[in-house]
């Protein structure tokens, strides 16, 4: 092992990285490049292999000018991203994911407890074998960094490679840009390094103050209750009442005077698409949000969560379900129930007339349906524990999704119920996703791609409305649009709470005139 003792000159340090990085983590980026361009077999090889050297030489200008200047800082950065880099490898392998800002938001947004549904065996040898491998190597291999001058002359010969094959290939600009979000999301690890950057500077910019509404006021004084269920995951085509042809809400079809509504989300992951059902209107900006603003109008505003990544919420009853447990003892939290526990009572004790109830579900979450549910409610069988084991059998894992379902009809039906019998209030429960949910189509799965790309699944999602009799009047179906967005949450709900404000828009309300 003499040779790995002896110094290797930063020239063939780099170029060993940049050839192992393009070999082991960006095959998908090829694969992508060979199956989308259409050009003859001697353009598309002409592209491949202009691809390859613009790769090689990006790649060995980064770690020769990153050893050089930073040394064992590089090392240890270099080693960092062989390992982040085999991990992101091996979820678009096996989840058809890609690393574009969309993913990585869904990464910063998920929890520990979340996260470890997706760790295996299989993951761990795969990182270890073309992660932890190759970063040892970037810590211990000795290395003779050299003279000031020849990385001055490597660094710029390799800018100078990239600009002439760029030009070269002058007629696939607009090939590159029209696919620039696939190919961004398959290059590691410019992938997630830039796509980091991006949501750290959005995040910075969503930090400044939501942008107040105008002042509205309650108009009467009937005592009423809106419960507005905000589902995790839940696609419409897996609901019976949307002609699913398995029984997956046995309860919910019985119910009278439950009404079904068309509806698509505004994005394919659970913060922009919570903040969408909460927000006045589309936009980039951060309105103030539904239950701030309901609560700041003097309605009585809690929020139970089991979920996370919901925008900002400003109320004094904020609590999620293991404080939930702890307020009622003997209540277990792990399964969504614990959001219901002594709601009619919650409800009730209010000394306001208006009450918003809003519980932020994470029934339908992936990647192990199977954990979201009691037992008992194991109806389809048998299921796959994990997305990864049901790529292997896509039946099992519609099994474990479809009992989500199931269970999902069973916490609507019991809060119907409860407001059912409760006749001196007037009462309405709404439930809509957040967005949908992938389960194998065209071998994807769960949720996150860029709208653009997005299949139906992952953005068609359930929108139920039940209300007590003589409540409010629905709009007739000439009246509203065959599909509806997200954002007739805000302003139907405003229409419930008897809530006037110029901040209300009709044309978003799913009801009459208040």
């Amino acid at each position: 092992m003499e040779f790995l003792r002896k110094p290797l000159p930063l020239f063939k340090f780099s170029c060993v990285l940049s050839i192992g990085t393009m070999l082991l983590f960006n095959i998908p980026f090829f694969n992508y490049v060979a199956d989308n361009i259409d050009e003859t077999l001697g353009g598309k090889i002409f592209l491949l292999a202009s691809l390859v050297v613009v790769m090689l030489a990006l790649n060995f200008f980064a770690t020769y000018l990153i050893m050089f200047l930073t040394r064992k800082v590089g090392r240890v950065l270099l080693a960092i991203l062989s390992v982040i880099n085999a991990t992101a490898v091996y979820f678009i392998i096996t989840y058809g994911v890609m690393m574009n800002a969309t993913t990585l938001e869904n990464v910063f947004n998920t929890r520990y407890s979340e996260a470890s549904g997706f760790f295996s065996v299989s993951l761990f040898l795969f990182v270890f074998a073309f992660g932890v491998l190759p970063a040892l190597y970037c810590l211990l291999r000795p290395v003779d960094f050299g003279k000031v001058k020849k990385m001055a002359i490597c660094c710029l010969s390799a800018l100078g490679i990239i600009i002439v094959t760029g030009l070269l290939n002058v007629k696939h600009t607009l090939w590159i840009g029209q696919h620039d979000t696939e190919l961004g999301g398959l290059l590691q690890p410019w992938s997630y390094i830039a796509n980091t950057f991006r949501i750290v500077s959005s995040n910075y910019d969503t930090k400044v103050e939501e942008i107040k509404l105008p002042d509205g006021e309650i108009s009467d004084s009937s005592k009423t209750v809106v419960v507005l269920v905000i589902g995790e995951s839940a696609r419409k085509n897996n609901f019976q009442l949307y002609g699913y042809q398995r029984e997956t809400n046995p309860l919910l079809s019985k119910q009278d005077g439950l009404k079904v509504f068309q509806a698509t989300s505004c994005a394919t992951y659970t913060t922009a698409g919570t903040k969408a059902i909460l927000e006045p209107q589309n936009s980039s900006d951060l309105y103030e949000l539904l239950p701030n603003y309901a609560f700041r109008m003097g309605a009585d505003v809690s929020w139970r969560t089991s979920n996370w990544g919901e925008p900002p919420i400003h109320i004094d009853e904020y609590i999620t379900d293991p404080e939930l447990a702890e307020k009622y003892p003997g209540e277990d939290n792990t399964y969504d129930n614990i959001l219901l526990t002594h709601l009619r009572e919650r409800i009730e004790s209010s000394t306001k007339n208006k009450v918003l109830i809003v519980l932020h579900t994470s029934t339908s979450h992936g990647p192990k349906y199977a954990d979201k549910y009691p037992k008992e409610f194991e109806f389809f069988t048998p299921v796959a524990e994990s997305v990864e084991e049901g790529e292997k059998n896509v039946g099992m894992l519609v099994n474990a999704y479809d009992n989500t379902i199931r269970y999902t009809d069973f916490l609507l039906d019991s809060i119907i119920n409860t407001l059912r019998s409760m006749t001196e209030w007037n009462r309405s429960m709404i439930f809509i996703s957040d967005h949908g949910e992938s389960l194998g189509e065209n071998n994807i799965f769960m949720h996150g791609l860029p709208m653009q790309l997005a299949p139906k699944c992952q953005y068609e999602i359930p929108f139920l409305v039940w209300t007590s009799e003589n409540f409010r009047n629905y709009k007739s179906d000439e009246e509203l649009p065959e599909v509806l967005e997200q954002h007739f949450i805000f302003h139907s709900v405003l229409n419930l709470l008897s809530i006037k404000s110029p901040a209300y828009n009709q044309d978003f309300d799913i009801f009459k005139n208040m």
